[in-house]
């Protein structure tokens, strides 16, 4: 019965994000679910088993540090949103690091390229009950020439469609996954067969480092920047701050609920949420698995189109669309095997990390220049310390073992 409801509720879900014709006429919901889908994509796959790991019993305590952190920085990337967006194409040193920003995104879109499809590598051989770092190398690569291939003959456009059908897929998978862990919970509690599993849960020196490494499972946000095209400037401030609170919400509810499943010596393994939910309800591992390999495409896609839009755009158009996602397709098919996907959820975390140093450093500027900025003080010192955490993430965060 429980998997039954699972699977309605998850089916419901995806159907009426699919298919609704007042959301798909909704231009607030087009500019969160951008956001949203790029928070929850990939990080709730592997939060928990991450921090099971590398915290135990403080997850729920980290990952809301960690969702501080972004949503202090995503206060970073609204304030530019409104106060550097109309001033963007002048020229100042706000500008120049705003430039050497979008270098520096393009590199971390190559990076996430290659963590999601090594995510979704390793879901895929664990459907199947394998595990081989050399099969998921290979896979990653086949997956890379297939989306590379097309980027350079047709395009990305037709591909990209699937991103909606994805996006609503997973958000599908999160509605029915925390139905049952609430019932579950619930049920325990019930029965007075509640309890935690014994974890090493002190936090060193190495842990805090491997929880800076994390911040690339909250990371997302930063897309609304990036809409300008399709969406206003409050409309987007208003959804991402939209986004980021819903996504803190689950991501909290999710870790509260998933604790009493946390294992002993998970060694880090990404997939074990698959292996951590099975007491639950037998479905679970199957739709899981499913969303995670659809959701990690979908997002591939849409960041080797970023990336391949920004080189194009770095290089003032002197080369073709095509020649740039060549060279993504070299970069990521070389991050492919000289990594694995926890080094890659760390180089992502620290990649990202940067560019939010960068913009968080152009708030500060635009802020100290902006002589009629209420409480300018006050927001020059908080965009610098927003940065100076940023860039300790980038140079200290360390991939889980």
């Amino acid at each position: 019965m429980l998997n039954f409801f699972i699977v309605a509720i998850a089916t419901c879900v995806f159907l009426y994000l699919a298919f609704s014709t007042r959301l798909a006429r909704s231009e607030g919901w087009k500019a969160t679910v951008t956001p949203l889908a790029s928070i929850m994509g990939s990080g709730f796959l592997v939060v928990a088993p991450l921090l099971a790991d590398s915290v135990g019993y403080f997850a729920v305590l980290c990952m809301g540090v960690l969702l501080l952190l972004a949503y202090a920085v995503g206060g970073a990337i609204r304030f530019n949103i409104r106060h550097f967006e109309p001033i963007e194409h002048q020229r100042g040193p706000a500008q120049t690091v705003s430039f050497v920003s979008r270098i520096v995104l393009a590199g971390a879109y190559f990076i996430s390229v290659t963590y999601y499809l090594q995510l979704l590598s390793a879901f895929l051989l664990n459907a199947f009950g394998y595990s081989s770092e050399l099969w998921s190398n290979i896979i990653t690569s086949l997956i890379l020439l297939f989306i590379g291939g097309v980027g350079m003959w047709r395009g990305l456009s037709q591909l990209e469609k699937i991103e909606s059908y994805a996006v609503s897929l997973n958000l599908g998978m999160i509605a029915g996954l925390l139905f049952a862990l609430a019932l579950y919970n619930i049920r325990l509690v019930s029965t007075g067969s509640w309890h935690l599993p014994t974890l090493d849960s002190t936090i060193d020196l190495h842990d805090l480092r491997v929880l800076l490494g994390l911040l690339i499972v909250v990371q997302g946000f930063e897309t609304s920047r990036y809409l300008q095209s399709e969406h206003p400037a409050e409309l987007r401030i208003s959804t991402m701050r939209l986004a980021q609170w819903i996504s803190a919400g689950i991501y909290i509810v999710f870790l509260s609920l998933m604790t009493v499943l946390f294992q002993h010596g998970m060694g880090a393994d990404v997939t074990a949420i698959t292996s951590m939910v099975a007491p639950v309800a037998i479905l679970l591992p199957i739709l899981i698995s499913v969303a995670a390999i659809g959701s990690q495409f979908s997002a591939s896609v849409a960041d080797t189109s970023g990336a391949g839009g920004l080189v194009e755009d770095i290089v003032q158009q002197k080369i073709s669309i095509r020649y740039a996602y060549l060279l993504v397709l070299a970069v990521t098919l070389f991050l492919t095997w000289m990594t694995d996907v926890n080094a890659i959820i760390a180089y992502a975390s620290r990649a990202f990390a940067l560019f939010y140093t960068l913009q968080s450093a152009t708030a500060a500027i635009v802020a100290y220049q902006t002589k009629t900025l209420e409480k300018r003080t006050q927001k020059v010192r908080l965009f610098s310390l927003i940065s100076l955490l940023c860039l300790l993430v980038f140079l200290f965060g360390l991939p889980s073992e």
